[in-house]
């Protein structure tokens, strides 16, 4: 991904679904980027060696990323950085709308 992107095609994260333990996480909602929602399944772990994610994404949505010009794994690297820094939006698993 080059660094000198627009903001918009910042991807937004949305976390649909989220539980888990005291030492791991499941993960489960969609990033809009480009206008377009793509999923992602991902596990967070936050104990020893700090935080970090899992994330699993589809050849499907990895070749839409290629169609849209991304580097993948440049573009995984951001979307986990935003998942372990919590740049994300909850949704309300009940309503499917922001928590506030």
């Amino acid at each position: 991904m080059i660094r000198d992107t627009l903001p918009s095609d910042d991807p937004e994260i949305y976390v649909e679904n989220a539980r888990g333990g005291q030492y791991a996480s499941k993960l489960s909602g969609y990033f809009i980027v480009k206008g377009t929602k793509l999923k992602f399944n991902a596990i967070a772990f936050g104990r020893i060696g700090g935080h970090n994610i899992s994330l699993n994404l589809t050849k499907k949505t990895l070749s839409k990323l290629e169609e849209f010009g991304y580097d993948t794994e440049d573009f995984q690297l951001l979307l986990q950085r935003k998942l372990v820094e919590g740049e994300v939006i909850l949704l309300d698993p009940k309503k499917n709308k922001i928590t506030p």
